[in-house]
């Protein structure tokens, strides 16, 4: 059977312009500088640790930047800031003791333990000024503390925070803190003013609920400012407002050198020859020799970094910088 001859069709496809792609502007690249030193910010309320961080390190161009512990959004205060080398001793005055000035609101729980929390109990407050002074002499020296669910601590890889966000309450284990000075600084009823010396690792807005639950009212933080950490007062900190005012080329001449922050240990100066050993991470053997520990080390060009005199004399190198400012060395700083 023959099949039936098919008809040819011709499909014309329509007509398409395409437009040309513009090309892409390139991205304006930030070049950072190198900036090693410390930044003492008095922190304002209502900014975040990083933010603070972030804005200074945007004004001072830094390529590297780090702080030594937060502060929480509503706390003011001393926050040092590191930048380039000075990061590699932030350890320092995370381990370091610390002072705050602290406002606290009786009869008022909150779930966070502070003015930002949420409500979650009110009681009536018929506290007296003889009574707190009492309670407070009961939380100087050693105490266990159980830290807040509201804290950055982290429980399998998440912040306890997060947890708290989601309704979700975890066990903690109490931690032992030492309060060094716990000193009541006015009194207004139903509400007080403290100065809290502290090591570190202690929760004030904990230490606010524990007074308010040992007077049987309840208590929480409605203000925090820290004064002191280990030597650094916040009378030497500078704000925000005035690292943006400055002029950009004097913005440096405001931050403290890199060995600012181990200023607690002693000196030990090495000629040019052996400021090189140490930099190139060798063991140095030397005539002179001083009990076992750490030591801030100089060479002509200035600070090296942190060495550590040994239990056999010897001097190892234990943190040091990559870069060495030009400046004379102080063996008395």
């Amino acid at each position: 059977m023959t099949m039936p001859a098919m008809s040819r069709v011709t499909v014309t496809s329509p007509e398409v312009h395409v437009q040309p792609k513009r090309p892409k502007s390139p991205q304006r690249r930030i070049v950072r500088r190198i900036v090693d030193g410390v930044l003492l910010l008095d922190k304002p309320q209502g900014l975040s640790s990083n933010h603070a961080l972030q804005a200074a390190r945007r004004l001072l161009n830094a390529a590297k930047a780090g702080h030594t512990g937060t502060l929480d959004p509503m706390a003011t205060g001393l926050l040092p800031l590191t930048f380039g080398e000075a990061t590699k001793f932030s350890q320092m005055l995370l381990d370091a003791d610390k002072t705050y000035e602290a406002v606290v609101q009786l009869g008022v729980e909150t779930d966070s333990g502070d003015a930002e929390g949420r409500v979650v109990a009110t009681h009536p407050v018929a506290v007296t000024k003889a009574a707190v002074v009492e309670v407070l002499s009961r939380f100087r020296g050693d105490i266990e503390q159980v830290p807040p669910m509201y804290s950055a601590l982290k429980r399998d890889g998440k912040a306890l925070y997060e947890y708290a966000r989601e309704g979700v309450e975890l066990e903690r284990e109490a931690r032992r803190v030492t309060i060094h000075a716990l000193e009541l600084l006015a009194f207004d009823g139903d509400r007080f003013g403290i100065r809290v010396a502290c090591s570190k690792g202690t929760y004030i807005r904990t230490l606010a609920m524990d007074i308010g639950a040992a007077l049987g009212c309840g208590a929480h933080l409605c203000g925090l400012r820290r004064t002191r950490i280990g030597a650094f007062d916040v009378s030497a900190a500078v704000t925000l407002e005035r690292l943006e005012t400055a002029p950009a080329d004097e913005r440096d001449a405001l931050l403290a050198p890199a060995d600012a922050l181990v200023r607690e240990f002693d000196v030990v100066v090495l000629s040019a020859e052996e400021a090189t050993w140490l930099l190139q991470g060798r063991t140095l053997r030397l005539a002179r020799q001083e009990a076992p520990g750490p030591v801030r080390a100089y060479g002509p060009q200035g600070f090296l970094g942190l060495a550590q005199w040994q239990a056999d004399g010897a001097l190892a190198p234990r943190r040091l910088i990559a870069t060495c400012a030009d400046v004379p060395v102080n063996a008395s700083a």
